[in-house]
């Protein structure tokens, strides 16, 4: 058995849809956040430091010769010969609408990408935004769009400085599927002041709004973040490796069988990650997924029918 037997896999749905491997190759397109250039705020989200995330840290080389880096990597360890260019660091959709464009135009001309994946904030996708990605999808490209949510309670997202509500990603996630444009949500495990509970709450309210896809991140502390300066001082314990694997287990349980899981962990670099170092070791942590949901004899949606916690919401903030 292989983790793809328990969940719906992105790389299981891509060769189900192409008949062949196709991988995301990550680009930092130079693009930063209103929650850092002063427009709704300054310092960004409490956790970010974005060369935890990109692969190439900060280095924004065009996009041409950064999809030639990460197809060369790709190819060599995996021989697939078909790409997404994913648009990920920081917000890709905050810009004008005619910059936007040249950007992607310039990803979709390589012959072997073969669609988008956009990541950006519920906040940052106004409907010229929104257009301009339906229309790659109306001609044929593979294309998503990646909401980064993390909870979906607001008093977390004032709390880690996301300058965002659940209101403004239910509103995005409506406006953006009315297009017929394919979601996929990011959340968020371990966040300050949350447990279990909130984790499975906001689930349920993401399912309940509809969802196509869905990243899971453990939180880990990195250099250069508010973050780290709170653990520092004692006042934020990371998740421990079993907590976490837990959670997921429960969570992939939890989704209904059709919801693609694009990703189930997050890493960051050991010249940057402070805690948990367990994060530094991604098929570690998805092999004990694998194992946990073995143990439970659970796979995606056995218990996508189960109450998702609507009365727990009462007790919870």
């Amino acid at each position: 058995m292989t983790l793809a037997d328990y969940v719906h896999t992105f790389g299981q749905a891509m060769r189900i849809r192409h008949g062949e491997r196709v991988h995301k190759i990550a680009i930092d397109a130079g693009f930063t956040c209103p929650n850092r250039d002063g427009s709704k705020g300054r310092g960004g989200c409490t956790f970010c430091n974005n060369v935890s995330f990109s692969p190439h840290g900060r280095s924004v080389n065009p996009v041409a010769a950064q999809i030639e880096s990460g197809r060369r990597v790709i190819a060599k360890r995996t021989g697939a010969r078909k790409f997404i260019a994913y648009f990920q660091a920081y917000t890709n959709t905050y810009a004008d609408i005619s910059h936007l464009r040249a950007l992607y135009d310039q990803a979709l001309a390589e012959p072997d990408v073969i669609g988008l994946a956009i990541g950006t904030r519920p906040d940052c996708v106004p409907p010229e935004v929104l257009d301009l990605l339906a229309g790659y999808r109306e001609r044929g490209y593979e294309l998503w769009l990646e909401l980064g949510l993390q909870s979906a309670f607001d008093a977390t997202l004032a709390r880690i400085n996301r300058g965002h509500s659940f209101a403004d990603y239910r509103q995005a996630i409506h406006a953006a599927r009315a297009r017929g444009l394919l979601v996929c949500t990011h959340l968020i495990v371990g966040l300050p002041g949350e447990n279990a509970t909130h984790v499975h709450i906001t689930l349920a309210r993401v399912l309940d709004e509809g969802v196509d896809g869905l990243k899971l991140h453990p939180l880990h502390v990195v250099k250069g973040t508010q973050l780290a300066n709170t653990w520092r001082r004692g006042e934020y314990r990371p998740l421990e490796q079993e907590e976490y694997v837990a959670i997921a287990a429960e969570l992939i349980a939890r989704t209904p069988a059709d919801v693609v899981y694009h990703r189930l962990t997050g890493t960051a670099s050991p010249s940057v990650l402070l805690a948990p170092q367990w994060c530094a070791h991604k098929w570690l942590v998805l092999n004990a997924i694998e194992r946990e949901l073995a143990r439970r004899g659970v796979r995606q949606g056995s218990n996508s029918q189960l109450p998702g916690g609507a009365m727990d919401a009462r007790k919870v903030s």
